[in-house]
């Protein structure tokens, strides 16, 4: 498990618009990585939407977004477009990434945990969640920024 004051995971993977990110693009903001178990289910959608919702606060706090699930780039596309998120969803379908970070423990998982994380300007970790409430953390990554 990660924790404050480690080196952040780089990756490359696609969003469901097929665009490549990788962490190391982000460098000198900061990145909430927010993993969710599957696409348009009630916990991710609202998850999801307070993201969505409050995502022009983030950034004014010089921060992205970014949603990861091992969902594939035609479910998250489907998810975004549903409710009109405003930030990337990564499609991490051979789970390296969520697999470096703590989401899932094996590379034939099903479904990532509801795991989040907020990486520095710097590509530091500055806070890591094994477990978190959907609903809240919206709020709870925006208070840590």
């Amino acid at each position: 498990m990660l924790k404050p004051g480690d080196v952040a995971p780089d990756f490359t993977v696609k969003d469901h618009t097929g665009r490549t990110h990788t962490l190391s693009e982000y460098r000198g903001k900061s990145v909430v990585l927010w993993f969710y178990p599957k696409a348009d289910t009630p916990g991710c959608t609202a998850e999801g939407c307070g993201f969505r919702d409050q995502r022009d606060q983030y950034s004014k706090k010089n921060a992205v977004i970014l949603g990861i699930s091992f969902d594939t780039a035609e479910e998250n596309k489907a998810f975004s477009e549903k409710f009109v998120f405003n930030f990337p969803l990564l499609c991490d379908t051979d789970r390296k990434v969520g697999f470096a970070y703590g989401a899932c423990d094996e590379l034939q998982a099903a479904n990532a945990r509801r795991v989040g994380v907020i990486i520095g300007p710097d590509g530091k970790v500055k806070a890591y969640y094994p477990k978190v409430d959907a609903r809240a953390f919206p709020q709870q990554a925006l208070g840590e920024l």
